[in-house]
């Protein structure tokens, strides 16, 4: 019951902000084309990623890397948060990939194989040699050790259906069906973030901040300040949204368009 009023009350409080859209401004720096690519993002290294006909492709300004995989299907996710070692998930064959700074296979674990009680369903990179991984057999989180093909649950089961996760090396963020954002840190401790405004593409930056969008604006939500803001962008329409260290990369079906940033 209380838990229940306070996501209310933080409902409340979000929906009074989000009526006063503060404005953000950006500041344009650079653009480039698509060609057909769907794109991923880009690493603290100045590396753009994308995917096309189900191959990792990883971009610099004079460079380029592929990864492709057959016989494991499509491309579910990209974890590339350290860019020395990169994690490609495959859902349906419930394997995941690391690959090396020009996309070499490094290690390849199917979690069915080391253990059948695993079937992931989300995974990202964490601490000390680990992943992050959702498993949707016992609706919990796990830590696996890649080393050692270990892994333990952190946190107990989530009761509801989850919409959308993200993870750091220390943090595992996830947005439940009645929006309640949490993150659960390495030792198992759960956080309830805040309950945010119905979105249709978000993105997390850390415990304070996330970015989503809705009817094609883009907003910024400040949860210490409890305020949302929205972000000045001339684009009438476009598909996903990307940001890090100041930079926001927007991009529609013919262009990546990168902005400098502040958040508040």
């Amino acid at each position: 019951m209380m838990k229940n009023a306070l996501s209310f009350i933080i409902l409340l409080i979000f929906s009074y902000s989000f009526g006063q859209n503060p404005k953000l401004k950006i500041t344009a720096v650079s653009s480039e084309e698509l060609e057909n690519k769907t794109y991923a993002g880009f690493d603290g290294l100045g590396n753009n990623y994308f995917i096309k006909n189900n191959v990792l492709i990883k971009q610099n300004d004079s460079q380029t890397w592929e990864y492709k995989n057959v016989a494991l299907g499509k491309i579910t996710s990209v974890d590339y948060i350290n860019p020395l070692k990169i994690a490609v998930f495959y859902e349906d064959f419930n394997t995941i990939i690391t690959l090396d700074n020009q996309l070499n296979e490094i290690q390849k674990f199917n979690l069915f194989e080391i253990d059948n009680t695993i079937l992931a369903s989300k995974i990202g990179m964490a601490s000390q040699n680990q992943f992050w991984i959702y498993n949707a057999l016992t609706q919990q989180i796990m830590l696996f050790d890649y080393l050692k093909n270990t892994s333990k649950t952190v946190g107990n089961p989530i009761a509801e259906n989850i919409k959308y996760t993200q993870s750091d090396f220390n943090n595992f963020y996830w947005i439940d069906e009645i929006n309640n954002w949490y993150s659960i840190d390495i030792f198992g401790k759960v956080t309830l973030l805040a309950n945010i405004p119905p979105f249709e593409k978000i993105q997390i930056v850390d415990h304070e901040k996330l970015l989503f969008s809705r009817d094609n604006t883009l907003y910024c939500l400040n949860n210490q300040s409890k305020t949302i803001f929205e972000i000045e962008i001339v684009e009438k329409s476009f598909l996903n949204f990307y940001y890090k260290d100041q930079i926001l990369a927007i991009f529609t079906n013919q262009q990546i368009k990168n902005f400098k940033i502040k958040l508040p």
